[in-house]
């Protein structure tokens, strides 16, 4: 199911991750008076009157240099208007028109996507005044809020999401969908393109040749199965982080369009940081989760050297550590339809329903075993009844009399026995 993405769009320290917890009702992102903050994901999901929407922060990091500035602002917007469907362009009334805001507001204006002039810092009706020397930006109209106070936010909302769907008019797509994600250089592009037998991706040495997200359609034995190949972006080393941390976006946005994603790794390289950040936003996004061993036809393979490695990439995974292993060469196509099996396997099983009696026949005797911890009171607490509810991902509902003295690795002891008795 895809959801209308909305981009704030601006130059630091205007209140970007201010509006972006405001839109998603959580406090994501990190908000500090000190420009520069946001430098990971900030992406989100939020809804207003039976319309929901997907958030971008572009907030990204900026150099500080003044001969950069210009250049990764111009990378941030550009990427913005490529991947959204509405834009809303942020200005700081305190500060008035900016040199910065008028290179965006004419980028944003050249483009021909939507957007919408946001003159935020408008906390009283007084200050309302200042906004109106941003129509010099060559807009027909000027939003006055106040991100912090969420004042004037809904009026904004009406107008953005105007023309979005409501719920029950997206249509769900039922295909398999499939997003390819990982570090630059991976093999994503090639795994990609082995699969479906065309050049439907430049690859080459060069970490960053994909910069777009591309959505291919494969047939496997008579059924369609979408594949999201994904940005491993990386470009002029002076714009770095910027460029990288919107790479991250196209993933994330990646991840959450899709039913499985698969996480590519290089056999060479192993597992570093930067894939735990992806599987954490896979947890996030309740998604299935493969990992691929990308390039093992160029290790040297001793006896046990598969397993090695993955007990190796298990421990690293810690709590996800669940995920299923599989070890392709893109190149040489080595098991990369058994890949999309596994990855149709994962989604059966997200996708499986567990009927009631059975549930209760098999958990409750593993928790009489186990039980949980007496609440700081002395209490005893009981679990008496596990129900599965929940369309598009496996949700289990343990009925107790203390709910909220349940400790968190309690919890995880319940997962671990769901997955360890039913395979989820």
């Amino acid at each position: 199911m895809k959801l209308p993405l909305i981009a704030i769009v601006g130059r630091p320290n205007v209140g970007k991750s201010t509006l972006f917890n405001r839109l998603i009702g959580r406090r994501e992102a990190i908000v500090d008076d000190q420009s520069g903050v946001t430098r990971d994901r900030n992406y989100g999901e939020g809804d207003w009157s039976g319309k929901r929407f997907r958030v971008i922060d572009t907030g990204g990091y900026v150099p500080e240099s003044s001969d950069l500035f210009e250049t990764a602002i111009r990378e941030q917007v550009g990427v913005a208007i490529a991947e959204s469907d509405s834009i809303i362009f942020l200005v700081d009334v305190k500060n008035g028109v900016n040199p910065i805001d008028k290179v965006i507001g004419d980028m944003l204006r050249h483009s021909g996507k939507k957007y919408f002039l946001v003159v935020n810092k408008v906390d009283a009706q007084i200050h309302a005044a200042g906004a109106s020397e941003f129509y010099s930006l060559g807009v027909d109209m000027v939003y006055d809020i106040s991100a912090l106070s969420g004042r004037s936010t809904g009026d904004l909302l009406d107008d953005v999401t105007k023309d979005f769907p409501t719920d029950d008019l997206i249509e769900e797509d039922k295909r398999l969908k499939i997003a390819v994600v990982g570090r630059p250089n991976v093999g994503k592009s090639s795994l990609t393109n082995a699969l479906l037998g065309e050049e439907r991706s430049i690859v080459t040495d060069i970490p960053g040749t994909t910069r777009d997200s591309l959505d291919s359609v494969l047939k496997y034995y008579g059924e369609e199965i979408i594949l999201i190949d994904t940005a491993g972006l990386r470009k002029k080393k002076k714009v770095e982080e910027s460029i990288e941390f919107f790479s991250n976006i196209r993933s994330f946005k990646a991840i959450s369009e899709s039913d499985v994603t698969v996480l590519m790794l290089d056999a060479k390289t192993g597992f570093e940081k930067q894939d735990q950040k992806i599987i954490d936003e896979v947890v996030r996004w309740r998604k299935g989760l493969v990992i691929a061993i990308n390039k093992w036809d160029l290790i040297e393979k001793e006896t046990n050297t598969a397993r090695k490695f993955e007990l190796d990439i298990k421990d690293k995974l810690g709590t996800v550590d669940f995920a299923p292993i599989i070890f392709v060469s893109a190149l040489s196509k080595q098991r990369i339809f058994k890949l999309i099996d596994l990855c149709k396997k994962v989604q059966a099983e997200r996708t499986k329903k567990i009927p009631t009696s059975e549930l209760n026949d098999t958990i409750l005797p593993e928790i009489e075993k186990n039980p949980p911890p007496s609440t700081p009171t002395g209490r005893e607490i009981r679990i008496k009844f596990i129900n599965q509810v929940g369309d598009y991902y496996p949700i289990f509902l343990f009925f107790c009399n203390y709910p909220n003295h349940i400790p968190d690795h309690y919890r995880r002891f319940l997962e671990r026995t769901l997955r360890r008795i039913i395979w989820i």
